[in-house]
């Protein structure tokens, strides 16, 4: 297959497949029957474009696509699944380990941003970890010391 076309081709392919089942109409699937799975179906494309072409640098944009698509089709379809402002940053920061994973770059990026977005999830999900939010001058701060630490790393 040229590598150049294979985006395109894997999005027709789960495009394809998308709308197959939804003419089918099987009740297994109904719940992907809505606009967060093309999403998803776009986001695992870039994904699989990227390893067959061996272009890693689109690791990082597959994976925020897919990540949003999940997250979208977790919010339509799961009444308890977390709607926080501080999910977005978490798919950065997944985006950029995931990257890292074939790159090597970037990884101290990932581990941050996961790690202070998981820090402001806990206290959604789980209520021992109310005591966080009594912080809320501190994690921006927290923010800001680490950006120009990394600003005046070599």
């Amino acid at each position: 297959m040229n590598r150049k076309n294979s985006f395109i081709a894997y999005t027709l392919i789960g495009l394809g497949f998308y709308f197959l089942l939804k003419q089918l109409n099987i009740p297994l699937f109904s719940s992907f029957y809505a606009w967060p799975t093309i999403v998803i179906i776009i986001g695992v494309a870039l994904l699989l474009h990227s390893y067959s072409a061996r272009e890693y640098e689109s690791l990082f944009s597959g994976t925020i696509i897919l990540g949003i698509g999940i997250h979208f089709h977790g919010l339509h379809n799961y009444p308890r699944w977390i709607d926080h402002w501080a999910v977005y940053p978490l798919i950065i920061g997944v985006a950029l380990l995931v990257r890292s994973l074939k790159t090597k770059t970037h990884f101290l990026s990932g581990i941050i941003c996961t790690s202070i977005s998981l820090f402001l999830i806990l206290p959604v999900k789980i209520p021992q970890f109310n005591w966080i939010h009594s912080y809320d001058l501190i994690w921006p701060l927290i923010i800001i010391f680490i950006g120009f630490y990394l600003l005046r790393q070599k």
